[in-house]
């Protein structure tokens, strides 16, 4: 599964302000509500009741924040790079500045998971969360993100 599958180029946020984790999510919540026809509100809600069962935040300033809906007949993805980090409770207790938001429908169980594997992969190779951070355009951000694994991995 490329990234590319998942997140379309109008959906980088290359400087999204946020205040707290409930801000950014309600932030996330209506961009992706503009990319998929999916309620804002449902999208907000769904996100916060998966963030009551544990943060998704990750660590090392990146969350990827998740959840299932009815409406949506695949994978998507938006990607956040923020202005300012906010506290979004991570494992590491380190403020987030990396997002990435995937929704899925109800009925995607392999895909789903296997969206996330992919995304947290990504996230864990230090050279590209560096590019991740030192980019400030959506351009820049989307082809870094879906750049082909193996040029992003050089030996």
């Amino acid at each position: 599964m490329q990234l590319s599958d998942i997140i379309a180029s109008g959906a980088i946020l290359p400087a999204l302000k946020a205040g707290s984790k409930k801000q950014l999510l309600q932030e996330l919540a209506n961009h992706a509500a503009k990319q998929t026809g999916l309620d804002a509100r449902l999208i907000f809600e769904t996100l916060l009741q998966r963030e009551k069962l544990g943060s998704t935040g990750l660590g090392h300033g990146m969350a990827i924040p998740h959840g299932k809906f009815a409406d949506i007949d695949k994978v998507q993805g938006l990607f956040a790079r923020l202005s300012q980090p906010v506290d979004f409770e991570a494992i590491d207790e380190q403020p987030v500045d990396l997002v990435f938001l995937l929704l899925a429908p109800e009925s995607a169980g392999a895909d789903h998971l296997k969206a996330l594997a992919r995304i947290s992969r990504l996230l864990r190779d230090p050279t590209l969360v560096a590019k991740l951070r030192g980019t400030d355009s959506a351009e820049g951000l989307y082809a870094i993100l879906t750049e082909p694994a193996s040029t992003s991995h050089a030996a």
